[in-house]
């Protein structure tokens, strides 16, 4: 058979209805967020009778009766974000080393799984085992709280970028460092380091908008008088969906698109330069 031949047996986007339903889960996916995009900048306080342009509820996040509460859980987030972004990556970059470069070890498959057990399971069972366990050993919900779970709920996220980019960087690399008399340690740091650093870079951006945009971990695992924006935008529903949520809703779609985003592109360069 024919490398044209095979192409057209396995490119699924031959199959008859495939086309229909990608329009079909596309709508379903991204017309709620369109919606709430577009009704954000509503001059209106309805959110469904549209009142014309304005800029006012984006006003009213950071200057609104409900501002002081938005900006410190918009606090509360980022500082998490980037604590728990930050030793989640380091985290992972040891154990990708560990992994990948290190010798064979008995259990390398079982750590392998650990590594990657929060992301297969479900996230509601992984939140009540952490209320679980924090409560069985008597540690005090709050910041804190938050802060450890979500660093063992990102490392995986962190992982996966690091442990593909390690994957990709070819030994000899290393072996020519240290042939032309590096230590082991200035290998590592002026040769792996570098070529693994999109990869790491990657990893933290991820990790990062996880922490950031997590809801059901945060929600079991906050102390009161804890509020993260996710937790704080579910509470203001919960009293009715007003346009200001809205708009914050949408702050936070424009900087989880704009992490990923800058994720992916920081791992494709990284690919093409490898």
């Amino acid at each position: 058979m024919s490398n044209s031949l095979a192409k057209k047996v396995t490119d699924v986007r031959r199959y008859p209805g495939f086309f229909s339903l990608t329009i079909l889960c596309m709508v379903l996916l991204y017309t709620p967020l369109i919606i709430v995009t577009i009704y954000s900048f509503n001059d209106s306080r309805s959110i469904t009778a549209w009142g014309g342009f304005s800029l006012r509820w984006y006003n009213d996040i950071f200057f609104g009766l409900e501002a002081a509460k938005f900006k410190t859980a918009a606090w509360n987030s980022i500082s998490i974000a980037i604590m728990a972004g930050t030793s989640a990556t380091i985290i992972a970059t040891s154990a990708a080393i560990g992994m990948i470069r290190g010798n064979p070890f008995s259990g390398k498959s079982l750590s392998f799984g650990l590594i990657n057990l929060p992301l297969m399971v479900p996230e509601i069972v992984t939140a009540v085992a952490t209320l679980i366990f924090f409560s069985a050993i008597g540690f005090t919900r709050g910041y804190l709280s938050i802060l450890i779970a979500h660093v063992v709920f990102c490392i995986p996220f962190a992982y996966l970028p690091i442990a593909a980019r390690l994957e990709g960087i070819e030994r000899r690399y290393e072996e020519a460092a240290i042939d032309l008399y590096a230590s082991r340690w200035q290998a590592f740091t002026k040769v792996l380091m570098p070529l693994m650093a999109p990869g790491i870079l990657s990893g933290f951006l991820l990790a990062f908008i996880i922490s950031l945009d997590d809801f059901i971990i945060t929600n079991f695992v906050k102390g009161a008088g804890v509020e993260t924006l996710p937790t704080a935008i579910f509470g203001s529903v919960r009293q009715g969906i007003k346009p200001n949520i809205m708009a914050l809703s949408t702050l936070m779609l424009m900087v989880s698109i704009f992490f990923v985003s800058l994720s992916y592109y920081i791992n494709r360069m990284g690919e093409r330069t490898k």
